[in-house]
């Protein structure tokens, strides 16, 4: 098996993202079929493909023979043949075929780095381990209930932006910037710009909310880690933006590289039948420029957050849910560096003494 390319420093797990996580990579559309799609995340270099039947792989973008871009090669159906000496990989990652030498000790061998992959809500997820999956694969990708399905409708946000993941964290773990920033919104116009907050610990994460303030701004915020980190919040809505109550958000970051981050944002209502029809004719013709507009105000402020934001900050009570998530960020990376640390120390222990 070809050794993964996983940071292994806490800073650049931090910076990147913790593995032993799943990460949304793309949307749905983004994969076509007979097509190969090469995409950079949480640092790694990845080519996404789908077979024959339709199902999406993910893969280490790395022909296991002299190491060239498979997503340079030719989409086979039910495998990848490298365009270098057309060196052929299943989507379990096994070297089916050397035309060039065959027989030899290459074929048969599991040499690709697979991700196992799933897609829901319109996106591409795949889990980034530490080691390898086993038998029984990764645990199972839990979404956060409005995009999970049921009574529920949803559209999906897609964007690239030029800075770190964590400025956008930090950006959706901040209620009060609504009432400045997104001031004239037509959602977030309202309410008191001064608030007192509380962090309320659940089994997953933690709420983060206003204790004078409900339903009338942006006034909470929810961060879970179910092995997908994400943030779900509500913002109220007025009767002339259809049925379905507030309006709920539910993003996640993925990290490109450590200055640059793709960020999922599902629009969601609660809604079913005439209530769901009427709400999407109202999002497509009405609504979602106007969400665009929003999230264009936070693109334009973390574009130009200075690279050492965090080490010249002065926090005060309405960043509790920062620092919060700050430490839980930083301490699960400490841990993973740790256990990739002493897995590094006993592998050359191992090939000191077989050398001996």
């Amino acid at each position: 098996m070809t050794a993964p390319s996983t940071p292994r420093t806490a800073e650049d797990l931090v910076s990147l993202g913790l593995r032993d996580h799943w990460y949304a990579l793309c949307p749905s559309t983004d994969v076509r079929a007979g097509e190969l799609t090469r995409l950079v995340r949480a640092g790694e270099q990845l080519v996404l493909w789908r077979d024959a039947a339709g199902t999406v792989h993910v893969q280490e973008d790395r022909c296991p023979h002299r190491g060239a871009r498979l997503s340079l090669g030719v989409h086979m159906g039910d495998r990848l043949a490298c365009n270098y000496h057309g060196v052929q990989v299943d989507a379990d990652g096994v070297v089916v075929s050397v035309p060039g030498s065959p027989g030899c000790s290459l074929e048969g061998r599991r040499a690709l780095r697979t991700f196992p992959a799933a897609e829901h809500a319109g996106a591409v997820f795949a889990w980034f381990g530490l080691d390898e999956p086993d038998d029984e694969g990764p645990p199972p990708l839990r979404l956060p209930e409005p995009i999970a399905g049921g009574d529920w409708e949803h559209f999906l946000c897609y964007v690239e932006w030029d800075c770190p993941y964590l400025y956008s964290l930090d950006n959706l773990l901040d209620p009060m910037h609504g009432a400045f920033l997104h001031r004239n919104s037509h959602t977030m116009s309202g309410g008191r710009r001064e608030a007192q907050f509380q962090i309320r610990d659940t089994d997953t994460g933690f709420v983060f909310e206003k204790t004078d303030q409900r339903d009338v701004n942006f006034d909470w915020v929810e961060w879970t880690d179910t092995g997908l980190q994400a943030v779900t919040l509500d913002i109220p809505y007025p009767d002339t933006a259809g049925p379905g109550g507030s309006f709920t958000i539910v993003a996640t970051l993925t990290a490109i590289n450590a200055t640059q981050h793709a960020g999922f944002f599902w629009r969601c209502r609660k809604v079913t039948g005439w209530e769901r029809d009427s709400w999407r004719f109202l999002y497509k013709h009405r609504l979602e420029a106007r969400h665009w507009r929003v999230l264009e105000q936070d693109r334009a402020m973390a574009e130009v957050m200075p690279a050492d934001a965090w080490q010249r900050e002065n926090l005060y009570q309405h960043d509790i849910a920062l620092v919060r998530m700050r430490r839980k960020l930083k301490a699960e990376a400490a841990r993973q560096a740790e256990t990739l640390s002493e897995r590094g120390g006993n592998r050359g222990r191992t090939a000191a003494a077989t050398a001996r």
